[in-house]
């Protein structure tokens, strides 16, 4: 039997709605098994008997990797893999991988629009003339902020984040930033607190992956921090922000505009935000290109691919590398 039929007889469970291009790869390359949600009570005998890969958008928690004992890898749509108990995998000797690298400079462009548009309120300039008002009331009002004299924090300087910052090198602002520890190599300033960034800069920009120890990282004390010229922007996971807070920040001048595209609990985005007129908003857009998703499909078919072929992910998430494949 060649690899390529060996790979046919392999089940790759999809829960719910799926990339497509990823779909169609599975169904050339795999035996794909699909279910209406990631949910254990949806599993079937049969599923708990063939099922050897998830390919999936949507979290995979333990309950439902106790009910594939056969279950080898996990590979999860997107560079953020919170949503996935990444222990629990680990416990069970199952591989979890992301797709890296090939949203990096997708989502990076998109962080720069976003607060751009913050700053500038492009939108509701956009606005204005569509609906008529350019003819009927004139010029737009001037915007009251500016990209001009600031200086950004970056709250996770990972790979994204540095695209981001290498962004703002080329606009001439300084760049500051926030890690769980330094990066080596790096020559912006770096902040062991997240406080310590948010009282140095005027800017913040949230790159940070979501989990407990990011939960509401970003606070009504980091806001305050950030004082009434701060700008606030989110493309990392609305986990780590506290929406009431933040809320409550911009409706009372605590921070001047926040630029936002990604949400505690998407898509539900709460009445506050969608009510502030100084908070410019996305629906979770930061990699949403043809070119950059059908990218990352590829990615993560390929980490199947390469599991069941060579018996090695391309793109293990760090809590599972030690991961070896069953024989």
């Amino acid at each position: 039997m060649t690899k390529a039929e060996q790979l046919q007889t392999v089940a790759i469970l999809v829960p719910g709605d799926f990339n497509d291009h990823a779909v169609d790869r599975i169904n050339r390359t795999f035996r794909r098994v699909r279910i209406e949600r990631a949910d254990p009570a949806l599993v079937t005998d049969e599923m708990r008997s063939d099922v050897r890969g998830i390919a999936s958008f949507a979290g995979i928690n333990a309950a439902m990797m106790d009910a594939l004992p056969n279950l080898e890898l996990i590979a999860s749509f997107g560079v953020g893999y919170d949503s996935v108990d990444v222990g629990h995998a680990a416990a069970k000797n199952i591989m979890v991988t992301n797709t890296p690298d090939v949203l990096t400079e997708e989502v990076a462009d998109t962080a720069i629009g976003l607060l751009i548009n913050t700053i500038r309120d492009l939108p509701r300039a956009e606005t204005w003339l569509r609906d008529g008002s350019w003819v009927r009331k004139g010029n737009y009002p001037l915007s009251r902020l500016t990209l001009r004299g600031r200086s950004v924090g970056i709250f996770g300087m990972g790979r994204i984040g540095q695209a981001i910052a290498r962004r703002l090198e080329a606009f001439g602002l300084p760049v500051a930033y926030h890690n769980r520890r330094r990066v080596e190599g790096l020559s912006y300033h770096y902040h062991a607190t997240l406080k310590g960034l948010a009282e140095a800069v005027d800017t913040l920009i949230s790159v940070a992956p979501g989990g407990a120890s990011t939960e509401k990282a970003v606070n009504a004390e980091i806001l305050s921090a950030l004082g009434a010229n701060g700008v606030f922007v989110n493309i990392g996971r609305g986990s780590t922000v506290d929406e009431a807070a933040l809320a409550a920040a911009l409706a009372n001048g605590t921070i001047a505009a926040a630029g936002l595209d990604v949400f505690a609990d998407e898509p539900n985005v709460p009445k506050a935000l969608l009510d502030a007129p100084n908070a410019s908003l996305l629906p979770h857009v930061g990699s949403a290109s043809d070119h950059t998703r059908r990218a990352m499909a590829d990615l993560c078919v390929d980490n199947l691919v390469s599991w069941f072929t060579e018996r090695r992910p391309l793109t293990p998430v760090p809590e599972t590398a030690h991961v070896k494949a069953r024989n």
